[in-house]
């Protein structure tokens, strides 16, 4: 028999699972898209993906307009910076033409 205070030692919560008194509870499963098609790519009011956009441009480019189209909804001033990360290093390449 285990004790009340081993059994309290047990439960314990790892990446969102409960383990208490030998039952498992999981977390509602995600009801937004996290990976295909997240909020900061699909809000758009025209209705258009980043993705169908930077898919025809290149790399540097395409990250600069993905960082530029994120920056109200993900991460503000953080992603501009990247932005400009990526656009002075693309504009060093062409330089270097």
């Amino acid at each position: 028999m285990v004790s009340k205070k081993m059994q309290e030692e047990f439960d314990y919560s790892y990446a969102g699972i409960r383990v208490e008194g030998g039952e498992v509870e999981f977390p509602p499963y995600p009801t937004k898209e996290t990976v295909n098609h997240p909020d900061h790519y699909t809000s758009h009011p025209s209705g258009i993906e980043c993705i169908q956009i930077t898919e025809h441009m290149p790399f540097l480019l395409g990250n600069v307009f993905k960082y530029v189209w994120r920056a109200d909804m993900k991460n503000g001033l953080e992603d501009l910076k990247k932005a400009k990360w990526y656009l002075e290093r693309e504009i060093q390449r062409r330089e270097e033409k």
